[in-house]
């Protein structure tokens, strides 16, 4: 029972640390990645729909991604979708593909982005420790009830700071690689 409490705190904590790597992969750099598109919402078929359902999105180029619909029909409504997107990029459409250059930072910006990705991180650190106030608390109860002895109790604790301390390591990491990514020119 109290291992099963430990069992799912690593669920939680590690679904918070792949909410952080799915956000942050969604902050532009100055380099091209797919993921920069993934808020993106075309209309297509009378609905929006994400822009990987109604096309390829690759970066060919250090700073350029190029989206190629799955229907040749649908290139004006993915343009119109970039650009309503409001992501600070302007694509252009040669009625086959879209491109989307993707410019270059300016210092204002990268610091703007850096204090974002330290934002996430920091709500994905909040989350960590919300589950391991919980899980003691949990625990604690247990030993107050007698479901839990004192010495398993304490162990379960120490391994649950453990499983914390872990993951807050790999939110201190990705924000690490993020701000890096942000600030290289």
């Amino acid at each position: 029972m109290a291992h099963k409490i430990i069992v799912e705190a690593e669920e939680r904590m590690k679904k918070a640390a792949e909410g952080l790597r799915r956000e942050l992969g969604g902050v532009r750099t100055g380099k091209a990645t797919p993921a920069l598109l993934d808020t993106v919402r075309v209309e297509a078929y009378g609905q929006l729909m994400a822009l990987n359902q109604v096309g390829q999105v690759s970066a060919p180029e250090p700073r350029l991604l190029v989206v190629q619909p799955y229907d040749k029909s649908l290139v004006k409504a993915v343009h119109k979708a970039i650009l309503q997107a409001d992501l600070g990029l302007n694509p252009t459409d040669d009625g086959i593909v879209v491109r989307v250059p993707i410019p270059t930072l300016t210092e204002e910006r990268r610091k703007d982005l850096v204090k974002l990705v330290a934002k996430f991180a920091e709500e994905a650190r909040v989350h960590l420790r919300q589950v391991r106030h919980e899980v003691i608390h949990d625990l604690k109860k247990q030993g107050k009830d007698g479901d839990l002895p004192e010495d398993e109790e304490r162990k379960l604790e120490a391994e649950t700071q453990k499983l914390t301390d872990r993951y807050v390591g790999t939110v201190d990491e990705l924000l690490k690689k993020k701000t890096a990514e942000v600030m290289e020119v």
